[in-house]
């Protein structure tokens, strides 16, 4: 079965642009080319994981570095999210955080 074009993986092997804002051996956290809010990151790990491998075996990598930019971007407050599935709007199949903030991100609907 061939493998699935993963945009995040181009990113990561430098075929595709990103503004990266951090990277190490085993984590990435670029820039979203969306902008509904001020800052908004996704922070990955360099390898080819799903979203439920990515909970189980990375986040105690990924998390921390997520948060620390959150922090250091959105002072005043940011969130961390996490989609699983197309029902929650997973819309990338490699496991990554969004760090969202930069205003005031309201209510949860």
């Amino acid at each position: 079965m061939a493998a699935r074009f993963c945009i995040f993986c181009e990113i990561i092997a430098g075929h595709s642009p990103a503004d990266v804002l951090y990277e190490d051996d085993e984590v990435i956290v670029i820039r979203n080319v969306l902008r509904w809010v001020p800052v908004m990151l996704l922070a990955m790990p360099k390898q080819h994981l799903t979203q439920r491998e990515l909970w189980e075996t990375m986040m105690c990598k990924v998390g921390p570095i997520a948060a620390k930019l959150g922090a250091q971007l959105c002072p005043s407050g940011f969130r961390l999210l996490s989609n699983f599935g197309f029902d929650a709007m997973q819309s990338q199949e490699h496991g990554h955080l969004h760090v969202i903030g930069g205003t005031y991100l309201g209510h949860y609907a």
